[in-house]
C-alpha cells in the first residue's frame, strides 16, 4: 500500500503531570455553563454507528458530530468564545460565571467594558469561531490565514464581520504575525490555542472551552448504556483539542482511563515525531505543511497540551491524506441503518484510521498494541462538517485520494 500509516507507542518519560489540572471537571463545568447561556447552543449529536461497529468487529462506535455546533459546521467556536469570556472577566475583575450571553450583549456591559480587538491565525474553523463570537458579543476580530487557505473558509470568516486576510506564509508564521499585531494594538488580544513561553493562559482557556464537547460526550454515552469508552481516538494539529479531550476523560476516569490514540496529518506530525524520539521533548515540523487536513496543518505543538499527551496517550499516529479521505467516504456513505455523518477532511481521519486497523492485518501490530477487539467501545470526534464544499465533492464524488 502506498504511503502507509506510521505509529509510535508512548515510551516517553512521565512529567509531574501538573497540566492535567487545566482540564479539571470544575473548569469544564464553567465552560459548559457559559456555552449553554447562548441562545444558539444545543448539544451536538453523538452518532451511534452500530452497523459500522459490527462490520469492523467492535462492540460499539460513537462519533461526535460537530457539524451542528452553533450553525458554524465545526467545534472550534467552543474554545475561542470561552477564552474571550475568561479574558473579559479577568479585565473586569469578575468571575467567568457572570459572563453570560445576556450580560455580554447588554448595554450595561458595553458601557463598563467597551470593545477589544481579538486577533487570531487560522486554517478556517478557529478563525470563523472567533469572528462569530466577536460579532455576537459586539467585539472586533482580525483573522490571518496561511497560504493555500480555501476561498470558502475565507468567505465564511468575512461574513462574520472580521478583518480577514490570506497571507503568503504557513500557519505557524501567521500565528507570529497575529501575535505581533495584537501586541501593538490598544485593547488587542491574541486568541490562539498554540501555547508558547509567556503565552499560556489563553490557550488553557481555549482547551477548557473544548471540554464542553467532551463533557457532552460523557453524558451522551451514559444515556446509551456506555459508562466509559474503552478507546478514544482524537486528532491533533497543535494538540489543544487532543489535550482537552484526553485531560477531561483522564480526570473523569482517574483510576481506569480509556486508551487514547492521537492522529496527525503526515505533513505536520510534530507530536508523532516527539513520541518517536521518546525523550519527552516536543518536536517542530517546518515548511508549507501541505495536507487536505487543513485544520491539522500545524507544526509547533501547544506546550501545555504536550505535557498532558506525553503522560496519557497510548499511541501517536501519522496519517497520510488517504486515511482522512477514506474516513470521509465511510462516514458519508455509512452501513445501512447507521446515521450519515458529513465529516470534513480534518474530522474524518479517526474513522479512516480505525478502519485501516480493523479491516486488514497490515496494521495488526498497532491493533494488538491498543487491544482493539469485539469488546471495544470506541469514541471519536468529527470536528468539522463540509467546510470546504469543493474539496468535499472531489473526495466523495470523484474519488480523490484513493486508498490504494
Amino acid at each position: 500500500m502506498k504511503d502507509s500509516i506510521k505509529w509510535a507507542g508512548n515510551r516517553m518519560p512521565k512529567s509531574d503531570d501538573r497540566q492535567l489540572a487545566v482540564m479539571a471537571l470544575s473548569n469544564v463545568a464553567k465552560a459548559r455553563f457559559f456555552h449553554s447561556s447562548f441562545p444558539q447552543y444545543s448539544i451536538t449529536p453523538l452518532a451511534r454507528l452500530d452497523g459500522m461497529a459490527k462490520y469492523l468487529g467492535l462492540a460499539g462506535l460513537y462519533v461526535k458530530d460537530e457539524s451542528y455546533r452553533f450553525g458554524l459546521n465545526a467545534f472550534k467556536v467552543l474554545g475561542g468564545s470561552f477564552a474571550m469570556a475568561r479574558y473579559i472577566a479577568g479585565e473586569m475583575g469578575r468571575d467567568v460565571s457572570e459572563m453570560t450571553y445576556d450580560y455580554l450583549t447588554s448595554e450595561a456591559f458595553r458601557r463598563e467594558f467597551g470593545q477589544a480587538t481579538f486577533f487570531t491565525a487560522t486554517d478556517g474553523n478557529h478563525g470563523r469561531g472567533v469572528a462569530w463570537a466577536a460579532n455576537k458579543l459586539g467585539q472586533k476580530a482580525v483573522v490571518h490565514m496561511p497560504k493555500g487557505s480555501s476561498q470558502a473558509r475565507f468567505d465564511n470568516i468575512a461574513r462574520e464581520g472580521a478583518a480577514v486576510t490570506i497571507e503568503d506564509v504557513n500557519y505557524d508564521d501567521c500565528v507570529r504575525m497575529a501575535a505581533a499585531e495584537a501586541a501593538v494594538t490598544p485593547h488587542g488580544v491574541m486568541v490562539q490555542d498554540t501555547a508558547w513561553e509567556g503565552y499560556e493562559e489563553i490557550p488553557t482557556w481555549i482547551m477548557q472551552g473544548y471540554g464542553t464537547m467532551a463533557n457532552e460526550c460523557a453524558d451522551q454515552l451514559r444515556q446509551v448504556g456506555v459508562n466509559r469508552p474503552t478507546h478514544v481516538f482524537v486528532q491533533a494539529g497543535v494538540g489543544s483539542l487532543a489535550g482537552a479531550v484526553i485531560g477531561y476523560f483522564t480526570n473523569l476516569f482517574p483510576s481506569d482511563p480509556p486508551k487514547f490514540v492521537v492522529m496527525e496529518a503526515r505533513a505536520a506530525d510534530c507530536l508523532y515525531r516527539g513520541a518517536l524520539a521518546g525523550d519527552g521533548a516536543p518536536r517542530i515540523v517546518e515548511g508549507d505543511l501541505q495536507t487536505i487536513m487543513a485544520g491539522l496543518a500545524c507544526g509547533e505543538p501547544n506546550t501545555i497540551s504536550w505535557d498532558i499527551l506525553r503522560n496519557h496517550v497510548s499511541a501517536f499516529v501519522s496519517c497520510p491524506d488517504w486515511v482522512s479521505a477514506r474516513g470521509m467516504r465511510m462516514l458519508g456513505v455509512p452501513v445501512k441503518g447507521d446515521p450519515v455523518v458529513i465529516s470534513g477532511e480534518s474530522g474524518a481521519v479517526g474513522m479512516g484510521l480505525l478502519a485501516a486497523l480493523m479491516e486488514t492485518d497490515v496494521y495488526r501490530d498497532l491493533r494488538e498494541a491498543l487491544e482493539l477487539d469485539r469488546f471495544s467501545q470506541v469514541l471519536m470526534f468529527s470536528t468539522e462538517g463540509n467546510t470546504d464544499p469543493m474539496k468535499f465533492r472531489k473526495v466523495l464524488w470523484d474519488g480523490e485520494y484513493p486508498t490504494v
